[in-house]
């Protein structure tokens, strides 16, 4: 209906164009919304404002020269100006009742689009270091990542979604490491193992899959592996320096091939275990993409000589620099470590600069929270090359926090102590995990109420709004046992019965569903369709317990009838674009 309106108000224009009131050139998009105030009627637009002094008229002149112009439409029972000059737009009541047989034609397809038709997005999400399982911070930036690729996808963009594996450097050498210790810990060896190891059962369970498969064929003695290695912290060392002399010493005493298998024995466990979490949790992808592909393929190192030809890289310390401070930045980035390494920001800008050559139109990271002060250096390379840095969005994820019994749960991956998301989704369901990750901003804290998520009440938002969709499946399986038939009429026969308050609500509220889904989908805000769906469910649990549906007067059963099976409709797809089921029973 906005766009109808919207619609009626162009047309307007251009009318005033051909006589020559104002110039086509200078015409501004008009913006149509729906009015604040039910009052003033159902639209409103600020046109005649934002064109007065292209028109050189008045703002109230204009307008009503626009309302004067505007072609006669079904939809419209009146049009008034109000205050300096915005156009009120009042709709018929057939325009609400046209709305119910297009529900019910469109289905599934109702509320979609194509406006991104012809443009390329890719959603980068979770993206979590394979080095233990996803917890249940990780899968907030799950839901939102794929909440946000759906909606996108749902307005005609054409949407890859893609996981950025960080399958090289430090973390995963130090998972290595914290693996092959745990193997030698089960070959007999004594020692104290690492402060900055790995230290969560699932090591223990890698490590016993190498043991098992492999006996002693990988140990080594605890006084060959401490051989020149720094003391730990607990001994008045550094831990940083321990667990990197470790390290060390593990690709020194296995060599290159037998290092490598653990290494890879590691991350394959725990890459394919997060793969089949996040599945499990609704959430697949089109492509995984490797960081050591970059390396390998070159990418790195054609990024870090990209940079040093344009003269934004100077060599300090023996290491290469990034002068980022030139973009925005508050301190420059190394890029080339003194030992010749490449650092994990000159993969990542490389990998950045891979996806604008794929020739995606708009590119989405979902990050955590944690990495704001990433953003402007990544952005800052990708100028530096020459790519186009505003085609790259960063959308920050603050991590969720789960409170259960009212005790704040640990989610330290490095200790362990971690709630995973498979335990999560266990526990209270993927339904309610995927709709409660969603229902705040993405930037603004979350407290996850693991009590509520569980409870089966109107305070708990997804069970309200399922229950809504299975309120309406009882209505009709209890038309099936009073064998009352309920085949909807065709188009808008019987509708003008709809006169009820409550009806007139529901009505409004489901016109509003496309506006929702455009708006969600564009601003990158999930919530928007979850606060859309929890006002539904509200009109129509008032409604059902107001009015009889399956009423003795046969015309009047069947509005009713069309006008909750479109609320089936619509409560369904909002849901599916949330991941969240509409079940038919509860």
């Amino acid at each position: 209906m906005k766009a109808q309106i919207a619609d009626l108000v162009t047309q307007a224009l251009a009318r005033l164009a051909d006589d020559g009131v104002i110039e086509t050139s200078a015409v501004s998009t008009p913006v149509v919304e729906r009015a604040r105030d039910p009052s003033h009627g159902d639209f409103a637009t600020n046109v005649a404002m934002v064109n007065s002094k292209a028109a050189k008229l008045r703002p109230r002149d204009l307008a009503e020269r626009l309302v004067a112009a505007l072609p006669d439409s079904a939809l419209v029972a009146g049009v008034e100006i109000a205050g300096p000059g915005f156009i009120n737009f009042r709709l018929t009541d057939n325009a609400y009742h046209a709305l119910v047989p297009e529900i019910l034609r469109l289905g599934h397809e109702y509320g979609r689009s194509r406006l991104g038709a012809g443009k390329k997005v890719q959603v980068e999400f979770v993206s979590a270091n394979p080095t233990g399982p996803l917890h249940v911070g990780h899968g907030r930036g799950a839901a939102y990542g794929a909440v946000v690729a759906d909606l996108l996808a749902a307005v005609g963009f054409d949407v890859h979604r893609e996981y950025y594996v960080n399958d090289a450097g430090r973390q995963m050498d130090i998972l290595g490491t914290s693996v092959w210790l745990r193997y030698l810990e089960l070959c007999g060896e004594a020692f104290d193992f690492p402060s900055n190891g790995y230290k969560g059962d699932y090591v223990w369970d890698i490590a016993a899959t190498l043991h098992r498969e492999h006996g002693d064929d990988y140990r080594h003695t605890a006084e060959e592996l401490f051989a020149g290695v720094p003391a730990d912290a607990p001994q008045g060392g550094d831990k940083e320096a321990h667990i990197d002399g470790l390290i060390r010493r593990a690709k020194d005493l296995l060599g290159d091939n037998r290092y490598r298998y653990v290494f890879e024995l590691g991350l394959n466990v725990i890459l394919d275990d997060i793969r089949d979490d996040l599945s499990l949790f609704g959430v697949d992808y089109q492509e995984w993409y490797s960081e050591r592909s970059l390396v390998e393929s070159g990418a790195v190192n054609k990024a870090i000589d990209r940079l040093r030809e344009a003269g934004h890289l100077y060599e300090k310390g023996g290491a290469w620099w990034f002068r980022s401070t030139d973009f925005g930045d508050e301190k420059d980035r190394v890029v080339v470590r003194d030992n010749g390494q490449s650092t994990y920001f000159a993969s990542d800008i490389a990998y950045h600069m891979e996806k604008l050559e794929r020739g995606f139109d708009r590119v989405i990271d979902v990050w955590g929270a944690d990495h704001h002060g990433y953003v402007p250096r990544v952005k800052a390379a990708l100028q530096a090359m020459g790519g186009d840095a505003s085609k790259l969005d960063v959308l920050l994820v603050q991590f969720a926090i789960l409170y259960r019994g009212g005790e704040k749960a640990q989610m330290s991956t490095r200790s362990g102590e971690f709630i995973t998301l498979r335990e999560l989704r266990k526990e209270v369901g993927r339904d309610a995990a995927r709709f409660f990750y969603v229902m705040r901003k993405c930037e603004q804290h979350m407290d996850f109420d693991l009590d509520l998520a569980k409870s089966q009440s109107s305070d708990n938002p997804v069970y309200y709004v399922q229950y809504a969709h299975a309120r309406i499946h009882a209505v009709l399986r209890q038309a099936a046992d009073k064998l009352i038939d309920v085949t909807p009429s065709e188009g808008t026969h019987n509708l003008d019965r709809l006169v009820e308050t409550h009806e007139i609500d529901l009505l409004k509220t489901l016109s509003r569903y496309p506006e929702v889904v455009e708006t969600a989908a564009l601003n990158e805000e999930p919530h928007q369709l979850t606060h859309y769906l929890r006002d539904l469910a509200n009109d129509f649990h008032t409604y059902y317990n107001a009015h009889q549906f399956l009423v003795d007067e046969a015309n009047l059963r069947d509005a009713r009838i069309k006008l909750i099976l479109a609320t089936r409709e619509v409560l369904r797809n909002g849901l599916n674009l949330l991941g969240v089921d509409a079940p038919e029973q509860m």
